[in-house]
């Protein structure tokens, strides 16, 4: 039962280890930069437009997907505890019920998508790769979004594809290329990705 212990703490101990405090840094400036992009919001029902997963595709494309992750993870970590992080909206749930509201599958896949678009990145900074990255992990977020809306809120999926995809379609192009734009422009002084 000790042993089981041991393992499990020097698992811990490694694993913040492994995180220096200029990745701690990058990973909260990139936790911040999600929180003042989801500031940046047109509300509208039931889902608003903001600039957030633009912020999540870089995070995993500039600190790869483990830091990248560990950004958003923090970020919903935050809005969880009832921080005013999300998106402002009108009849906007406060802290964990956000994330069992109409903006919860899209808010959930934040990590995923930008563990993703990271892990794509990480060995190929090709413009072509970084923008099918960045589609990839927007997809996810859209799609993870669509179907929480359709399962829990809409049950009609049809509604759910205009409300929750559709309508952010061309929307989610321009957010995917100016992020890669972004990249490209701050690459040379990024962290090492892991």
């Amino acid at each position: 039962m000790q042993a089981k212990g041991n393992i499990k703490n020097n698992k811990m101990l490694n694993f913040v280890s492994s995180i220096t405090r200029t990745d701690i840094l990058w990973i909260i400036s990139f936790t911040g930069l999600t929180i003042i992009s989801a500031q940046v919001a047109i509300p509208l029902k039931p889902v608003p437009f903001t600039l957030q997963t633009m912020v999540v595709l870089l995070a995993g494309a500039v600190l790869g997907a483990k830091k990248g992750a560990y950004s958003q993870l923090l970020y919903l970590g935050l809005g969880s505890i009832g921080l005013p992080v999300f998106a402002q909206v009108p009849d906007g749930a406060i802290g964990i019920a956000r994330l069992f509201g109409p903006t919860g599958g899209y808010l959930l896949a934040f990590p995923i998508a930008a563990f993703i678009a990271g892990y794509l990145i990480r060995d190929d900074n090709d413009y072509l790769m970084v923008v099918i990255s960045m589609f990839i992990g927007e997809v996810i977020i859209i799609l993870s979004g669509t179907i929480y809306l359709n399962i829990f809120f809409l049950h009609d999926f049809s509604e759910s594809l205009k409300a929750g995809a559709a309508i952010f379609s061309l929307w989610s192009v321009i957010k995917v290329f100016c992020a890669a734009a972004i990249y490209f422009g701050i690459r040379k002084g990024k962290p090492n990705k892991s």
